[in-house]
């Protein structure tokens, strides 16, 4: 591994509209996992200037079955949206959560994945796909994320909680950042550049009304980014392009999972190439990722390595996954086929295994939890209560144990 560079990653706010798309999609898949846990949903999202469409294919327990929607069930889903992006906090003319219009394309799942999929006779429920999925945790931050995409995900979620709060009533909820750290030695050891474009609201372009913007983001900047990493050497890019009044849907289309190195690593580890948003835990792009998650992160918070990637692969309709990779980057303090059968027996003893099945009982994921994650990252959240359950380190004495 190298240990001197620089290494750069992004983030994007509840408003850019991509992360508006993710969000509808994650709202329409808590709704019918709040109505039947066993729920099928793959609920993409459309948005552009004042349009909100869905496709995508669903089964539901007394929402849509046998082909017909269940009374009340199409309004149900649209006020859902209409919330969702109230709620983000789009109240403009080209974007409004009152005057948008909505198309609702979503239909029945395809029988011939049904079946595949679907538990029967002496079949173990199968996966709801191929597909590779990743994990991946390291120790440069306390929720042993990259340093360089934790970061970028604190600027913007203080900004949304400036901006809901009424304390930056300048800002409007699209923006994005950007971190570059230089490393030494294979640690975080300056804050090279930090981009960050927000928009705002009508005069922040410019004069004084500028100058207080530019003053706040580097305030916000200052007060997640370490002082030891800062310093006048530190680039500051804010608002490069000059104005940023059009933003959102408005000012560039949005589609369900365009973010998934945001959502994930920050580039800093493999994706599979599966997003998450718009989809049940039956889809291993989804849980498979999480849980993949779950024991790379307790690898390192028990000391075994620096850092730790996880891929594992799935065939459609097959329960059992078909690999398990564990790398340790040459940080563990054991070696790696050692992990990974380590992490074997207790994902097997501890989740009941790394099916599909095994997976959603083992972490709890057949309920409404996901419209949190659709903004600020899926990884590096703190768990709380059913919340986020695949970033608890409850597994470090067990895989400890194990070796």
């Amino acid at each position: 591994m190298r240990q001197n560079y620089l290494f750069t990653s992004e983030s994007v706010s509840e408003g850019h509209p991509d992360k508006v798309a993710d969000q509808i999609s994650d709202s329409i898949v808590d709704l019918f996992l709040s109505k039947d846990p066993e729920a099928r949903i793959a609920c993409e999202t459309l948005t552009t200037t004042q349009l909100v469409v869905l496709a995508g294919e669903i089964r539901c327990k007394g929402v849509y079955e046998d082909g017909a929607w269940a009374p009340g069930a199409l309004d149900e889903i649209e006020r859902t949206v209409r919330n969702t992006v109230r709620e983000i906090g789009y109240e403009q003319e080209g974007f409004h959560w009152e005057t948008l219009r909505f198309e609702n394309n979503l239909h029945g799942q395809s029988a011939h994945i049904a079946q595949g999929v679907d538990a029967s006779g002496n079949k173990d429920e199968g996966a709801g796909d191929q597909g590779i999925m990743f994990g991946f945790a390291c120790d440069e931050t306390p929720d042993l994320m990259p340093a360089t995409l934790y970061y970028s995900h604190r600027i913007l979620h203080r900004m949304a909680a400036d901006r809901h709060s009424g304390a930056a009533p300048f800002l409007e909820p699209d923006a994005k950042s950007q971190v570059t750290l230089r490393f030494e030695n294979g640690k975080p050891a300056a804050c090279t550049a930090v981009v960050v474009s927000t928009q705002h609201a009508p005069g922040y372009d410019a004069g004084e009304k500028e100058a207080e913007l530019k003053a706040y983001v580097k305030k916000v900047v200052a007060d997640i980014v370490p002082a030891e990493l800062l310093s006048d050497e530190t680039v500051y890019h804010i608002n490069p392009t000059g104005s940023f009044e059009i933003g959102g849907p408005d000012g560039d289309a949005g589609l369900t999972g365009r973010k998934i190195i945001v959502d994930t690593y920050g580039g800093a580890a493999p994706h599979g190439g599966g997003a998450f948003s718009g989809k049940d835990p039956t889809k291993v792009d989804r849980s498979a990722a999480y849980v993949t998650r779950y024991l790379a992160k307790n690898v390192v918070a028990a000391g075994l390595a620096k850092r730790c990637t996880i891929q594992i692969a799935y065939a459609i309709g097959v329960s059992e996954p078909l690999s398990l990779y564990v790398d340790t980057h040459g940080t563990g303090t054991v070696a790696d086929d050692k992990l990974e059968s380590a992490i074997t027996k207790v994902a097997q003893d501890r989740l009941g295994g790394m099916t599909p099945r095994g997976i959603r009982a083992g972490l709890g994921l057949n309920k409404p939890i996901y419209r949190t994650t659709a903004a600020y990252g899926h990884f590096g959240r703190t768990p709380n209560g059913d919340f986020f359950p695949w970033e608890r380190t409850d597994l470090v004495d067990a895989l400890k144990a194990a070796l």
